[in-house]
């Protein structure tokens, strides 16, 4: 995209000026008187070095040494100098309208109708508050649910949240997540909640699944059967999954428990696939049928209206202010009660949330305005309908990047999940080359305007900063959305089209970021970031169990190794993975462990062994086989982890009546 430039605009100052105190994005109407004497004078002294047959003589100090680069790497380094640099007649870039007299025909309508400022300013006040009253009547409206009959009010729900919880949550035997049958409880599911991952693996049975729905059991494929689903199933996935509610606009239904079943069924239903479980659960759900309950999720509906009065205050406003801090505090708004808001079991709770980062919040937005590029770019810009466009239409994509980034294999941007989800690494090069292009194009305006070496030098500073992070013992460096919002926005503070698209990206990006997941730390320790990965921990070494077929009564002895040092002081065994036997070393047992069932389950069972160190359980191994004929088929080598998903770290429990 050709550069645009004002026919009038000053000349910017000289880069290697002293005396240059102006910011490097102080807006257009800033005093930036040119020093054009000062510049020819530095273009005539590199001209002389240039000419490597007519080089000055040797000097002291600094110069002496400089003197002494051979002619060539000088020569060439001088030209790179001057060419960054940028032109001598180097002005600020201003978008020339197309069609101007339909992009200013807005505000002119506003400067005819309302002269006055004072009117403007009521009847700037007149319009959020129609928009503020319009948006709380959907909110209310999307967060109610009517009572149902003999079970209350729903219940809300996030899309992750189960009866059984995972990471031995729920005790030895489960004894923490009873009751297994005779309960249940209303719920309210949002809506979306069908692209709701695991993002390390959870184990079910002898599977492993990640970076795919939590479903287990359900109806086959086109059955009207009752659906029944293990409890450790994602309870508004298997709603959807069961035909129950639907996923763009959410719902509320009961569910039931109904203890102890097996045999599990895999299905594909309403774009969600449920795994198969081969042996027994002791905790089962399923739901209430033909259940009258009103409860709808309005999101789209809340994004329509929000959308179409930001166009609107586009259009007509002519100030830079007005218009960013009020798409800022109105988006802010929209993603944490709407669009995608953090967990939450009550309005209230999630008020509070909100509220905590609103100020913090504002106040960054405020330095991005002022200091960071926004106020550059967004003043003296007279082509209305394309900073709806490129600057708001950029902003809401940026803003809405749970759905228009969705499909992008990136769960979070860091190494170890790069290297373990699929496609990954071909998405992060692409971005990477998509980021680079852009950067050639931002520092080519830049050199246009003449500021392309000081913009040099503050990334260059950037960088150094985050290479000082990256070698810090013990800590990760961690790229959040607000920190890459902030990282890149100063590289977009010009009036360009690119730059208003990228700069609206950055600020959606940013205000996600912190309406959604808060202010977290850009450098974790390795603990802060696991979750429930694998730890690599040492493996308990089983060996060949013993198994006995005789009587009414089958049993299987395990015997193990003593662990590899004192710190692991004790040891936890999974069966079907519920936790079945925990025991301590210095309690004087020995390294054996023996399961019983009755001869006529006719079910294979799963075993999984892992240390503990105190309270908490390490990795596990992966599962080992006592199938329905009495045979034993040994772990496979590694690990695998059951432990709360640390993105499940703000929900609540389940309640149960």
């Amino acid at each position: 995209m050709p550069a645009d430039h004002g026919e009038s605009e000053p000349l910017l100052d000289d880069i290697e000026h002293q005396n240059n105190t102006f910011h490097p994005d102080a807006p257009l109407e800033d005093d930036m008187r040119p020093q054009q004497d000062q510049r020819q004078t530095n273009r005539s002294s590199l001209e002389m070095s240039d000419n490597s047959d007519n080089l000055p003589p040797p000097r002291k100090g600094w110069a002496k040494l400089v003197n002494k680069i051979p002619p060539p790497v000088r020569k060439a380094w001088n030209f790179v100098a001057e060419w960054s640099r940028g032109p001598e007649d180097a002005r600020p870039h201003q978008i020339r309208p197309i069609l101007p007299q339909i992009q200013e025909l807005p505000v002119r309508l506003l400067d005819q109708f309302v002269p006055k400022r004072k009117h403007r300013i009521l009847l700037y006040i007149i319009y959020c508050g129609i928009w503020f009253m319009t948006f709380s009547l959907m909110f209310r409206r999307s967060t109610f649910a009517s009572e149902i009959k003999g079970w209350g009010v729903p219940q809300n729900l996030g899309c992750g949240d189960a009866y059984w919880v995972s990471g031995n949550k729920c005790g030895l035997d489960g004894n923490l997540c009873r009751p297994f049958n005779g309960s249940g409880f209303a719920f309210k599911c949002p809506a979306s909640c069908k692209r709701y991952e695991v993002l390390n693996p959870r184990a079910v049975g002898a599977t492993e699944l990640i970076y795919q729905p939590l479903i287990v059991g359900g109806p086959e494929d086109d059955s009207d059967a009752t659906p029944v689903y293990r409890g450790d199933s994602f309870i508004c996935q298997a709603a959807i999954h069961s035909s129950i509610i639907k996923d763009e606009k959410g719902g509320c239904g009961i569910v039931q428990l109904v203890g102890q079943s097996q045999d599990y069924i895999g299905s594909k239903r309403h774009g969600l696939e449920s795994v198969g479980f081969d042996s027994y659960f002791p905790l089962s759900y399923t739901f209430l049928e033909d259940v009258e309950c009103d409860a709808k999720d309005l999101r789209w509906e809340m994004l329509g209206v929000d959308l179409a009065f930001m166009v609107v205050l586009s259009l007509f406003t002519a100030s830079p202010k007005v218009f960013y801090f009020t798409s800022i505090v109105a988006m802010y708004w929209h993603v944490g009660m709407a669009s995608d808001p953090p967990p939450y079991r009550s309005v209230a709770y999630l008020l509070e949330k909100l509220i905590g980062r609103f100020l913090p919040g504002m106040f960054i937005a405020w330095v991005m305005y002022d200091r960071m590029g926004v106020k550059r770019a967004l003043t003296g810009l007279t082509a209305h309908v394309e900073k709806t466009f490129f600057w708001l239409g950029a902003f809401w994509v940026g803003a809405l990047t749970n759905y228009t980034f969705d499909k992008i294999p990136i769960a979070r941007l860091t190494p170890h999940d790069i290297n373990q989800q699929p496609g990954a690494k071909a998405a992060l090069a692409m971005i990477i080359t998509i980021v680079i292009c852009f950067v050639l194009a931002q520092s080519w305006y830049f050199r246009q305007e003449g500021r392309f070496i000081k913009y040099i030098r503050y990334y260059a500073f950037i960088c150094a900063v985050l290479i000082i992070f990256i070698l810090l013992p013990n800590l990760n460096l961690r790229i959040h959305h607000y920190f890459l919002a902030l990282l890149l926005l100063p590289g977009t503070s010009m009036q360009t089209r690119l730059s208003l698209t990228l700069q609206g990206l950055l600020v959606g990006f940013y205000i996600n970021g912190v309406a959604r997941w808060g202010f977290d730390s850009i450098l974790q320790t390795s603990y802060s970031l696991q979750g429930d990965a694998v730890h690599n921990s040492p493996l308990p070494v089983v060996l060949d169990p013993t198994v006995s077929l005789e009587g009414n009564v089958s049993s299987i002895t395990f015997e193990w190794m003593a662990p590899p040092g004192p710190r692991y002081d004790g040891i936890s065994i999974l069966i079907n993975d519920v936790e079945r036997f925990r025991s301590y070393f210095d309690e004087g047992n020995d390294y054996t462990f023996t399961w019983e069932r009755e001869s006529s389950i006719t079910l294979p069972e799963y075993f999984r062994f892992g240390y503990m160190e105190g309270t908490t359980t390490w990795d596990y191994t992966k599962a080992g086989i006592w199938d329905e004929y009495g045979r034993w088929a040994d772990m496979p080598p590694g690990p695998s982890k059951v432990k709360r998903n640390w993105e499940e770290s703000d929900e609540l429990p389940v309640h149960r009546r």
